[in-house]
């Protein structure tokens, strides 16, 4: 049956047009983007987590409780045939099961662990994300206590919007109810997640996303889709999802192939987010060219428009057509400037923490040295040294605004994309509160609040169309600025942070650390050059809108 269609739970929250080509028997010669080493160490991050998680688990549960494990680079069959081994035991806890295919429902997939409950098993999944906030609400047990009978709302978290993992668990269940092993009486699931402190429980029949529908509801719905498109695929039938750029399209091995055929076809993705592409399709403006054509005084045809206003997604399939990375949609360009002004740019590792807060201090002078200066922890994040690297830069910020207020000047900080640093800076006070020298919540909110604090992310978004990104490795290089490492970028500090702080056993690596050092120096270079260059010469060197 080499043309049989058998979907994993990912098939419902990927791309359509990814689940096609995934089966389209034509395409299986076709050379995929190499894998990314970012993705790849990502992977290995994860494997790492669930294996910590499992030595836990199985020793909190004691040496009567029945577990079963099964390695995970066992070949399929044999995995298959030790998970139906512990079903006939009924073994309480299963780990690293892999599910007999599900040929009449079409579904293959398996779980990082599986809990019997006395009526049946449940899925519980072992992730490397977070899946609870600050709140109240979500239902959970502490995880070592994995009876979902044992679930009550917690007044200290809500649950985090995680779609993928309820998808999942919905797979899960529909793969288990086929084998007669489900749970009869109600359909749950379980998550732990990054914290790894408690079992998240998701009701999969609840009503509990949009338009009042539960989990089943919304994944029958996706899977149904993705079925009858991977169907069409294998037949070489006529495709049924055709390739649009989407925010996914950046990390899928399929985009060579995908961006090939959009730039081709001039697909109208290539300038408006995705579904306001749908959008534009439907109402027969397919290509950039068509968009460019409107006239950006006339009212728009009838559709749910989500991505800016009609108008500026006309100017910008103009500044595509004529290779303009950036327009201006002001007459005249403005950056709030200081007499005395300090560029921020902060490096952290995914979610556990940050662990390099750089600043460039430039402007009058104040009897402080000017400059790049870098407040660092090396020691593997999680750390509690953390706090005192965040304290230290507090401490010399605080002293810059003062000595500026002192000297009766004018003070501004400059960040790109205040997101990052602000989740940061109110995380750091949130969680090391009580170290010397970290600040309250209540200050960092007085100084994010002030019109001191800049987010020149949103300077350029208020005052510029890009038809390129609104990335500052994109905009900065308009400004005249290049990194010094080829290979700058998020992703790729990431694997030098490894290396820098010894990650993955070997002794730390000075020269990462160096090297992230000068990635970091260059971010605020970046952003002061991009200042600089707006206050200077964009009014001259970048094309008006209207004049497009």
């Amino acid at each position: 049956m080499s043309n049989e269609v058998l979907l994993d739970a990912g098939a419902v929250s990927r791309c359509r047009r990814r689940v096609h080509l995934e089966h389209d028997p034509a395409m299986r010669e076709v050379p995929l983007a190499p894998p990314d080493p970012a993705a790849q160490q990502r992977i290995a991050d994860a494997s790492a987590h669930r294996e910590a998680i499992v030595q836990r688990l199985m020793e909190a549960t004691g040496p009567d409780a029945t577990w079963v494990k099964i390695p995970r680079d066992l070949p399929a069959a044999e995995r298959v045939q030790l998970t139906e081994e512990a079903f006939a035991a009924e073994a309480r806890y299963v780990w690293g099961a892999l599910l007999p295919v599900d040929r009449a429902g079409h579904r293959r997939g398996g779980s990082e662990l599986l809990v019997h409950t006395g009526d049946g098993y449940v899925p519980v999944l072992v992730v490397r994300h977070r899946i609870t906030d600050r709140g109240a609400g979500a239902p959970t047990t502490v995880m070592t206590d994995l009876d979902p009978a044992n679930r009550l709302p917690d007044p200290a978290r809500k649950v985090r919007s995680q779609p993928r993992d309820q998808m999942r668990l919905a797979h899960l269940y529909r793969m288990l109810e086929a084998l007669g092993k489900h749970e009869g009486h109600r359909a749950v699931g379980g998550v732990i997640g990054l914290d790894a402190d408690v079992v998240v429980w998701h009701d999969l029949s609840a009503a509990t996303w949009p338009g009042g529908r539960s989990a089943l509801t919304e994944y029958q719905s996706r899977f149904v889709d993705r079925l009858a498109i991977a169907s069409a695929a294998a037949e070489g039938e006529e495709p049924l999802a055709e390739p649009s750029r989407v925010l996914e399209c950046r990390r899928c091995p399929w985009w060579p192939t995908c961006e090939v055929v959009l730039t081709e076809t001039r697909d109208v993705s290539l300038v408006v987010r995705g579904e306001d592409a749908m959008e534009l399709r439907r109402a027969g403006v397919s290509t950039v060219d068509k968009l460019a054509a409107l006239d950006p005084a006339d009212e728009p045809p009838p559709m749910n428009w989500t991505g800016g206003t009609f108008a500026d997604a006309i100017i910008l399939a103009r500044a595509w057509l004529a290779d303009l990375t950036m327009v201006r949609k002001v007459d005249r360009v403005e950056v709030p400037r200081g007499d005395v002004e300090v560029d921020v740019d902060m490096e952290s590792f995914g979610d556990s923490g940050a662990y390099l807060w750089g600043s460039l201090l430039t402007g009058a002078d104040i009897g402080m040295e000017q400059g790049y200066r870098a407040f660092a922890t090396w020691e593997p994040l999680p750390t509690a040294d953390e706090a005192r690297s965040f304290a230290e830069f507090w401490a010399w910020f605080t002293e810059v605004r003062e000595r500026t207020l002192a000297a009766g000047l004018t003070f501004r900080a400059y960040c790109y994309n205040a997101l990052a640093e602000n989740r940061w800076l109110f995380g750091s006070a949130d969680r090391f509160g009580e170290y010397p020298g970290v600040p309250k919540k209540a200050e960092i909110a007085s100084f994010v609040d002030s019109e001191e604090w800049i987010d020149l992310f949103r300077s350029v978004t208020d005052q510029f169309l890009c038809s390129q990104g609104k990335g500052l490795k994109v905009i900065a290089p308009v400004a005249g600025f290049d990194w010094r490492d080829p290979e700058a970028g998020g992703e790729a500090s990431m694997r030098w942070y490894r290396d820098a702080v010894g990650m993955d056993g070997g002794l730390p690596d000075a020269a990462q650390r160096e090297r992230l050092l000068r990635y970091n120096e260059d971010d605020v270079l970046a952003t002061h050059a991009l200042r600089n260059w707006m206050t200077d010469h964009a009014q001259t060197s970048v094309p008006y809108m209207n004049d497009l």
